[in-house]
């Protein structure tokens, strides 16, 4: 049985930053990854990257106004190519990062416990045994498919995954969830020429935001075309020719919807099915995610978890600073995951950004509070971009001074939150974003208008 220093399971964003410091301080380093597709894990393949440069190609199609949809769908097409171009490119480059790492000894194959310091791992023509006094789980989340009749007999029902490498673009998408992966989705395909329609269960559409935020970004995609339906129930998916018949309750009544396409966005669950965490003494949480504390120390001695199979938000930037506690805690440090102000982005047309707590959470949570509300109509830079969509919002706390969250609805919003963020970080006064100077004209000088207008 070969000895390593750690070993670490799942090779995602988290992991990379795990092992590439490790093995930069001279540590052996065992990295195990199930798939030679996922190096890099989700971000870069099948998540944020490819997603985000669809978005990108998207937004180029729109300016183009395509005539005809067999202009759009060649587009799209190849769009997809050239993503499918730029997933190898991060593959090689991942493979020969970490493959070629003389501290790192990279294994393609599915790991499991057969102890708390032993791990076994099944290749395609393989078989190892290793062990480790630190080891690290870094498995993600795979999609959750619920069980609606004739879905997966569905031929043209996708995940997320498999809608990205669809060369073919859908005339009519139906989308099943409308979270923020389902709403991203249904935005870019609505930019390429699809017709869409979102169908989400619960009775609204972005239920954890302000009202007059949800409103906004509400009235924007329908204006855009999507069709929105809330306090819907799927209650069949069949097959109709190349496409598909959805069959919903939704209002008292009950409706179809035919499409060539079905996405199936109704979130993801922790990957932990094949780690046989009970042979390691891992305790779950009743979501099945890997039960940790602040350090992302499992129930099991030497052994942490970090990313989405940990419970933590389901961001790769979250997974990266999981890592960073999880190193923190080898030198006997006391960073923490507790308290963290964890900025996201919905890449809509335009963005939603946001950070920290709505009014109506911080009014619950007992804040004496001030908060101000500006169009996006009369900034500078929306006149450069000819862009005027959008609102932005910012809740303070009367009595400090401090911002408690920010709701950004507007071009280049996912830089801008950061700002926000850096500031609640630092526990600065909503007068240092009112009276900094920034460049001009930038949507980040909204910024000052927006914290002008707390009164």
């Amino acid at each position: 049985m070969e000895r390593f220093d750690v070993i670490v399971i799942g090779f995602g964003k988290g992991s990379k930053v795990l092992t590439s410091a490790l093995a930069a301080q001279g540590r052996r380093v065992a990295l195990v990854e199930k798939s030679d597709k996922m190096y890099g894990g989700t971000c870069p393949n099948v998540g944020c990257v490819p997603t985000k440069f669809l978005v990108n190609r998207a937004e180029m199609a729109r300016i183009k106004g395509f005539a005809s949809f067999e202009e759009k769908a060649a587009f799209y097409a190849q769009s997809i190519r050239d993503k499918k171009e730029l997933r190898e490119k991060i593959l090689s480059k991942m493979f020969n990062t970490f493959g070629g790492n003389p501290n790192i000894t990279l294994y393609t194959g599915t790991a499991k416990f057969v102890s708390p310091k032993e791990i076994e791992i099944s290749g395609k023509d393989f078989t190892a045994a290793i062990t480790a006094d630190k080891i690290v789980i870094d498995t993600g989340s795979v999609p959750f498919i619920p069980p609606i009749e004739g879905l997966k007999e569905c031929r043209c029902a996708y995940v997320s995954e498999g809608m990205l490498d669809l060369e073919r673009l859908p005339k009519r998408l139906v989308v099943i969830g409308g979270g923020n992966i389902g709403l991203e989705f249904a935005s870019f395909y609505r930019q390429f020429g699809s017709e869409v329609t979102v169908l989400q269960d619960l009775p609204e559409f972005f239920p954890n935001e302000d009202a007059d935020v949800a409103a906004a970004v509400r009235e924007t995609l329908a204006g855009q075309g999507i069709e929105l339906v809330a306090g819907a129930k799927v209650l069949s998916v069949k097959n109709e020719g190349e496409g598909a018949v959805v069959r919903y309750a939704a209002g008292g009544e009950e409706k179809e919807a035919k499409c060539d396409a079905v996405l199936v966005s109704t979130g993801r669950v922790p990957n932990t099915r094949e780690l046989n965490l009970g042979a390691a003494g891992v305790e779950t949480t009743s979501r099945g995610t890997i039960a940790v504390d602040e350090r992302m120390r499992t129930t099991a001695s030497g052994i942490w978890a970090i990313g989405d199979v940990a419970g933590s938000p389901q961001f790769t930037y979250i997974s990266q600073d999981d890592a960073r506690i999880v190193m923190d805690d080898f030198k006997g440090g006391g960073r923490t995951s507790a308290g963290r102000n964890v900025p996201y982005s919905v890449f809509l047309a335009p963005p939603l950004s946001r950070v920290g707590l709505t009014e109506k959470a911080a009014l619950a949570e007992g804040y004496k509070i001030k908060t101000a509300v500006i169009p996006v109509t009369g900034l500078p830079r929306s006149h450069v971009l000819g862009k005027y969509t959008g609102m932005l919002k910012a809740v303070v706390d009367a009595d400090s001074g401090l911002i408690l969250g920010a709701a950004l609805y507007c071009e280049e919003s996912h830089e801008m939150i950061n700002i926000v963020t850096l500031a609640m970080n630092e526990k600065l006064s909503y007068t240092v974003l009112r009276d900094m100077i920034f460049t001009h004209p930038v949507m980040s000088e909204a910024l000052n208008d927006l914290f002008a207008a707390i009164k």
